[in-house]
């Protein structure tokens, strides 16, 4: 419930849900606008080239008239003059493009590096309930998808539809100064060419859409196989597995007919009305030069320039809808840098206690996950912790021992009640603060893709060799990390594939170490280790817990009977709490559980 009573409506995702559509506006694209003035000498010099390269362009078809009528016509004492003019403005072609594809294609690269820095660093800032509303892999393809989408605008659609504006309007103003009349009925024949062109491309370009997804289904079935091939074979699911891939694989086939049927089509259009507008222009223009009232050259020329103008119409016509991919990216990006973080420091952080004291108190807590909000995770929840007092928390799955731990670390706030650090409740406390005193073992190590070393000092990422080696001796971890190839500058791979369980669960407790935070959480640390690897862990453990608060969330009860106080829950409520010896004599729900591990009532 909230101030006011009431149950909170589930938060919804940032993300649109399937047949919501987007408004068909540019105006999401003011974000990688104000991403370019960044960067005024790039810009700059991106639209000196621009200029440079359409000015080149529509001066090949002018001096290209008097190379044939001068040139060509006459005594051909000017032919080479006019040649190397034509050979010098293509050079001043070559050199323009390539400045203009350098600084183009730079700016788009830079603007997607700082969408992304921007993105990431206000990801980095949001609270985990956000991440359980809003799926990460949605999140990672905006990163990559959606910033290659704004890159390619950047890098290339908007130079181009640049360039190629300059060249229609240029180009379309040294036709009429040609030949007003044929260009006139040049202005009314593009139209006829561009538009099914265009209505071909778009249809052609929904299907190439539809083709690659077909293709990542096949990428998709061969990935989730190949990963489970040991559950596949152990059910002799062999056959079942083929056929389905045959089905997706026949069904990616069928869309690339229809693709290949339309990239037919579309080649046969473009053939027909671009080359018989070409034609019919010569056909004009040969007439006309027969008569006597054009040159040769003239007519040369307005077909050459004819042919740019109407690729440079038909070219713009594809830009509005890349320019609306592009707005649509924006706007999701610009989502992910809007959203701000539900757990945030307060204006005046009121200061932790210091030296800390290592005490944690829950003061009649309720707390509903955003997603579950119909289910309270803990209900009235009242704890507490005395400093360096181990308390283990138990209880069946689903009872509240993990929601303990993440808002101890304040990675949500509850709906009701307080929580304190050392006296000082964690909503007027800096949560980074708050964090920096809490160290956590998960119940598996998750580590980096990244050296042991880097691992180890992810607690302390300014210790020293020394404390890492003390860190990882306490921890039962320096042998197996001095066998490592490179020693801690070994690559563990992704997520520390390279190591055991036992030695993972080793380095999570050394980071542990080196955090050296005067509270301690510890999620059931060795329930998924061999009895070993156990023996090694718990003994790190014994040495990380001296002088700690410790919380201990456990399902084998064996290993938390020398707990200070055991604290037992279900259903999000506090049911009991006492010593081992107290507990199980009660009666009570530890008593059952203690009856079922054990298999006699404990001594």
């Amino acid at each position: 419930m909230d101030e006011t009573g009431s149950i909170p409506k589930p938060k919804r995702g940032i993300f649109r849900r399937k047949g919501e559509r987007e408004k068909r506006s540019l105006r999401p694209l003011r974000m990688v606008f104000d991403e370019l003035r960044k960067y005024p000498g790039h810009v700059g010099l991106a639209v000196v080239a621009l200029v440079i390269t359409a000015m080149s362009t529509l001066s090949i078809p002018y001096f290209l008239r008097y190379a044939v009528d001068e040139g060509m016509g006459g005594d051909g004492s000017q032919l080479a003059f006019w040649f190397r003019i034509l050979l010098m403005i293509v050079t001043v072609l070559a050199l323009g493009t390539a400045m203009r594809f350098y600084f183009v294609s730079w700016l788009g690269e830079r603007v997607v590096a700082d969408v992304r820095k921007r993105v990431q660093a206000n990801l980095l800032r949001l609270a985990p309930g956000f991440f359980e509303i809003n799926s990460p892999k949605e999140i990672s393809s905006r990163m990559t998808s959606d910033t290659a989408i704004i890159e390619t605008t950047v890098g290339t659609t908007v130079s181009v539809a640049l360039r190629n504006l300059l060249v229609a309007i240029g180009g379309t103003a040294y036709l009429f100064y040609l030949i007003p009349g044929l260009t006139m009925g040049m202005l009314l024949i593009i139209p006829a060419i561009v538009i099914p062109i265009t209505l071909f491309g778009r249809r052609l370009r929904t299907v190439s859409r539809t083709s690659q997804d077909r293709v990542a289904d096949i990428g998709a079935s061969v990935t989730e196989v190949l990963s489970a091939m040991k559950i596949v074979q152990g059910f002799n699911q062999e056959g079942r597995e083929e056929a389905r891939f045959g089905d997706t694989v026949e069904r990616t086939f069928s869309v690339a007919k229809r693709r290949i049927v339309l990239r037919a089509a579309l080649t046969a259009c473009i053939i027909l009305f671009v080359f018989g507008g070409i034609t019919v222009l010569v056909w004009r223009g040969a007439e006309a030069a027969s008569e006597g009232s054009i040159t040769y050259g003239t007519i040369i020329s307005f077909v050459f320039a004819a042919a740019l103008v109407a690729g440079a119409f038909g070219a713009l016509t594809e830009v509005y809808g890349d320019l609306l991919r592009a707005a649509g990216a924006a706007s999701r990006l610009s989502e992910l840098l809007d959203e701000k973080p539900d757990i945030a420091a307060p204006a005046k952080p009121q200061d932790l206690p210091s030296p800390p004291r290592g005490s944690l108190s829950f003061r009649n807590v309720t707390f509903r996950y955003p997603t579950r909000t119909e289910v309270p995770a803990l209900t009235d929840f009242t704890l507490e912790v005395e400093p360096g007092e181990t308390v283990a928390i138990v209880g069946p799955s689903g009872a509240g021992k993990s929601t303990i731990f993440q808002l101890s670390e304040r990675f949500y706030d509850p709906q009701a009640g307080t929580i304190r650090l050392d006296g000082i409740p964690l909503t007027k406390a800096d949560p980074a603060e708050v964090r920096k005193r809490i160290a956590f073992v998960p119940q598996e190590g998750v580590l980096f893709s990244a050296s042991a070393r880097d691992n180890l000092r992810y607690g302390n990422w300014d210790a020293s060799e020394e404390e890492i080696w003390a860190a990882a001796r306490a921890a039962n971890a320096a042998e197996f990390l001095e066998n490592l190839p490179q020693g801690l500058d070994t690559y563990l791979g992704e997520n520390g594939t390279q190591l055991s369980g036992g030695q993972r669960q080793r380095v999570a407790i050394a980071r542990a170490l080196l955090r050296d935070a005067p509270i301690l959480l510890l999620d059931e640390a060795t329930s998924a280790l061999d009895a070993e690897s156990e023996r090694l862990v718990q003994d790190a453990l014994d040495r990380l817990m001296e002088n700690r608060t410790t919380l201990v969330i456990a399902h084998r009860l064996a290993t938390v009977r020398a707990a200070d106080r055991i604290v037992v829950m279900e259903d999000g409520q506090l049911l009991e709490q006492g010593t081992h010896d107290q507990l199980a004599g009660n009666g009570g729900l530890y008593a059952r559980l203690a009856q079922l591990q054990f298999g006699h009532a404990p001594a």
